[in-house]
């Protein structure tokens, strides 16, 4: 909906520093190991990647609680590392 989020959605393909570090997701070798898997998805850089985390999570009702409250935080990885942890 926005043109600045728009072109910050294809920073870690066009703008990242790739110098050996780890310093963006896209430095990891999960990233690369999906790129090899699925080359169509990971040859357009607009292809959104999110990052699904929770914390106490619990499906099967298998911990001892009395509330079915969880945080769950979603983090959309194509963005810089400076907007993404935002």
């Amino acid at each position: 909906m926005s043109s600045k989020t728009a072109e910050f959605m294809t920073w870690h393909h066009d703008q990242r520093t790739d110098d050996g570090l780890l310093r963006h997701p896209t430095d990891s070798l999960a990233w690369k190991s999906l790129d090899n898997k699925f080359l169509s998805f990971a040859s357009d850089p607009r292809s959104v990647r999110l990052g699904l985390a929770s914390d106490g999570f619990n499906p099967f009702k298998i911990m001892s609680t009395s509330y079915s409250t969880w945080p769950v935080v979603l983090v959309p990885y194509n963005l810089p590392p400076w907007l993404y942890m935002k």
